[in-house]
């Protein structure tokens, strides 16, 4: 790493299988919508040797972005693993959305890495989701380097972006985020900007040149040496003040040159550690280059300077039942424990999993325990089953390439689990085990939807599981209340690519509709009314009369029976009778057609024939005198109110309660968060936040996050009630 030119390519084409952790590396690029996350990883499989020309397989399609709804949206909406091979090393590129949607696939990314690449535009610079990303990483350790991408823009300036990204992710020692490399400019064009045809070496005062399509070394002009002198003696500083050496700054200081060879390895170990975080250029190649500028060098720094599983702590494990277990090892040749980080369907394979082996090697044709726990409330089942598996391959673009194992440290695609979902444990079906899951956001923007046809109806059921197994930030809800399929997302992006799944992979049609709210009905006050079911047509006659009388009660209450008859008036038998069809009628509602609440029914008197008194005509009688008492009385519609915390910058904090309290919310309360942010603790009307997911994204500038869950039903104010009920009316 770091100036170092002796890494040997692997062969296009080939899919080996690591034979131990220590030749694996796993990265996860890191990066807004538009950095060129995507880009990068082409550029990076088209220096390895790995495609015949920029971003292209054997088969002439891309290693990244290959699904048909990426390349209708142009953007990356799914998690891909590129692997690739340089330097003897197994190098599995994991690419990952950068619009804020997808951060379910992220997250899996994120899981299933060792290190993060995180991908800055030298245009657009550090965005805020960007930010919060680099600290979930530093608060688990994870290694970190940053490459700045787009410096052919006219805006780029490579210098202020190195320092934009120190201020941004060096918050604690700005001195751990220093550039590796400085740009190389050719001769300024027409339009006064100057192409990048090549890097400096900082450490190696060596010039690496690919104006030729090719990289080649060069000893620096002497008018270039003093160009590089300041950053050079900083980056050494830094070096030196993470190393594991105390001697070494003491030397420095001292004046002596302290070795090249052991101020890369000392650097290796800092980036290692997760204490130094290298900045690395990169450019697009030459038309018809075999390199992609700075591509050589991120390789040297992957495979040199990032761990390898080995290094990395495996997450916890438990039995299915929930027992402890010694934490694992990343031992080929110990128990088998791999992960499901990623699930797809393929039209012609059938369901295939993306697995990250953390234990033992992995074989195809083997039988293994799947365990998938935790997800019960996003319509994932809690499960524990054997399964063999198919086909073990390594994918590339569309493509799947056998392997014969899978080891330790590694990913690798699994065939035909037609059990295992996203997040589920594989492990030995003789000792079964399960990992503790990673964090995903909540979904928390409702899309309710309906069967296009009769046809579609059919196949919705299955297209629906189909599409949550695939995705654990997707909620299925089949609301009793208002009988909506609700498909909870993270945003519309997220929705749009749903359907589009729906109707793509699986063969259904769908038509979106307005989501409802579950809104309940109450009295305001108290009101008696009287039931009379009387008709006599031939043959046996009905005949049933109740008197009620209402009450409001305080929330929470549901509906409460009261029997004060005296001296039979109604026999004892019809009793329950009359409770049935008042509870029956209760939830048809009163008014407007929503469920009645919180009130108190007592039966005060009746009457009742020998013969013509029956179960029915009391159900009729006490549904009839409930709804003469709602006639009577003034009824309250009632509208579901959520708690919402919302976490955010204190930059946002005015305007997201400003907006809040546009929502009809009522702020409860504040406090300071780390990290420079606020919780704001509110209470929101539910039919006010539909879209408070979509809306608070841009309000905050993508920073801030909210979590919502259902307070209790509150009275609506009277001119949104009346709009109700003369919708609900205009319905009828």
């Amino acid at each position: 790493m770091g100036d170092k030119a002796n890494a040997h390519p692997g062969a296009a084409g080939r899919a080996a299988s690591a034979d131990h952790p220590a030749s694996v590396r796993n990265v996860v690029l890191v990066g807004h919508s538009g950095s060129g996350k995507t880009t990068l990883v082409e550029a990076l499989a088209l220096t390895a040797g790995a495609v015949n020309r920029a971003g292209r397989v054997e088969d002439g399609g891309t290693v990244s972005d290959y699904d048909e709804i990426e390349h209708r949206q142009q953007r990356s909406v799914q998690l891909s693993l590129v692997p690739v091979e340089w330097g003897g090393y197994k190098v599995n590129l994991l690419d990952t959305p950068g619009y804020a949607d997808f951060v379910g696939e992220l997250r899996a990314g994120l899981r299933a890495a060792d290190a993060a690449l995180f991908v800055v535009s030298a245009a657009d610079g550090v965005d805020g989701a960007t930010r919060m990303v680099w600290e979930e990483c530093a608060a688990v350790g994870m290694p970190r380097a940053i490459v700045i991408t787009h410096l052919e823009s006219a805006r780029a300036d490579f210098t202020e972006m190195t320092r934009t990204c120190a201020q941004a992710f060096g918050a604690d020692d700005p001195d751990a985020v220093l550039p590796l490399y400085l740009p190389l400019y050719g001769e300024q064009g027409p339009d006064g900007h100057a192409p990048v045809t090549g890097l400096i070496g900082l450490l190696s005062q060596r010039i690496f040149d690919y104006a030729s399509g090719e990289r080649k070394e060069s000893e620096p002009g002497a008018d270039q040496l003093p160009l590089i002198e300041e950053a050079r003696n900083k980056l050494i500083e830094g070096i030196i003040a993470e190393s594991e050496d105390e001697s070494l700054m003491d030397r420095y200081l001292s004046g002596e040159d302290i070795d090249f060879t052991t101020l890369v390895d000392d650097l290796e170990r800092a980036v290692a550690r997760g204490i130094f975080h290298p900045v690395l250029a990169a450019a697009p190649a030459a038309e018809g280059a075999r390199q992609g500028i700075g591509t050589v060098e991120l390789l040297e720094l992957i495979t040199g300077g990032f761990p390898t599983p080995l290094e990395h702590p495996a997450p916890a494990v438990t039995t299915p039942g929930g027992k402890p277990r010694p934490a694992l090892a990343c031992d080929p040749s110990g128990p088998l424990v791999a992960e499901v980080v990623k699930t797809a369907s393929d039209p012609y394979v059938g369901r295939i999993s993306l697995v990250r082996v953390f234990s033992g090697t992995l074989h195809p044709d083997e039988t293994v325990h799947v365990s998938g726990h935790g997800l019960a409330d996003r319509g994932h089942e809690d499960h524990d089953v054997d399964e063999r598996i198919g086909a073990l391959s390594s994918p590339f673009g569309k493509q799947q390439r056998g392997l014969t194992h899978c080891c330790a440290g590694d990913l690798a695609c699994v065939a035909k689990l037609s059990r295992a979902e996203t997040g589920d444990t594989l492990s030995a079906k003789d000792d079964p085990l399960l990992m503790e899951p990673w964090d995903m956001p909540d979904p928390l923007l409702p899309l309710a939807i309906q069967a296009h046809s009769k046809a579609d109806e059919d196949k919705l059921s299955q297209g629906l599981s189909r599409l949550v197994a695939e995705d654990p930030t997707m909620r299925l809800e089949q609301n009793q209340d208002t009988h909506q399929v609700v498909l909870w997302c993270l945003g519309e992006a997220h929705a749009d690519v749903a359907l589009e799944r729906l109707r793509s992979r699986y063969g259904v049609q769908v038509d979106v509709v307005p989501y409802k709210v579950s809104l309940r009905e109450t009295f305001a006050g108290r009101s008696g009314g009287r039931g009379r079911h009387v008709k006599q047509s031939g043959g046996h006659g009905q005949y049933a009369i109740c008197e009620i009388e209402v009450e409001p009660l305080p929330g929470g209450s549901g509906i409460e029976f009261v029997d004060k008859v005296v001296g039979g008036a109604v026999p004892r038998q019809f009793i329950p009778s009359v409770e049935k069809g008042v509870r029956a009628q209760a939830a048809k509602g009163v008014a407007a057609g929503y469920a009645l609440i919180d009130v108190r029914v007592t039966l005060l008197d009746g009457k009742a024939h020998s013969v013509d008194s029956s179960d029915a005509a009391f159900q009729t009688a006490g549904a009839l005198a409930l709804r003469e008492a709602a006639a009577d009385a003034r009824i309250h519609l009632l509208e579901p109110v959520a708690e919402v915390q919302v976490l955010v910058s204190d930059d946002h904090v005015g305007a997201v309660m400003s907006d809040l309290s546009g929502r009809r919310g009522r702020v409860v309360g504040t406090e300071q968060a780390p990290g420079g942010r606020t919780l704001v603790r509110a209470e929101v009307p539910e039919i006010e936040i539909g879209r408070y997911a979509v809306d608070l994204r841009s309000l905050s500038q993508g920073t801030a996050r909210f979590t919502r869950a259902y307070a209790r039903h509150e009275p609506m104010p009277p001119q949104l009630s009346e709009k109700i009920r003369e919708q609900a009316a205009d319905a009828s």
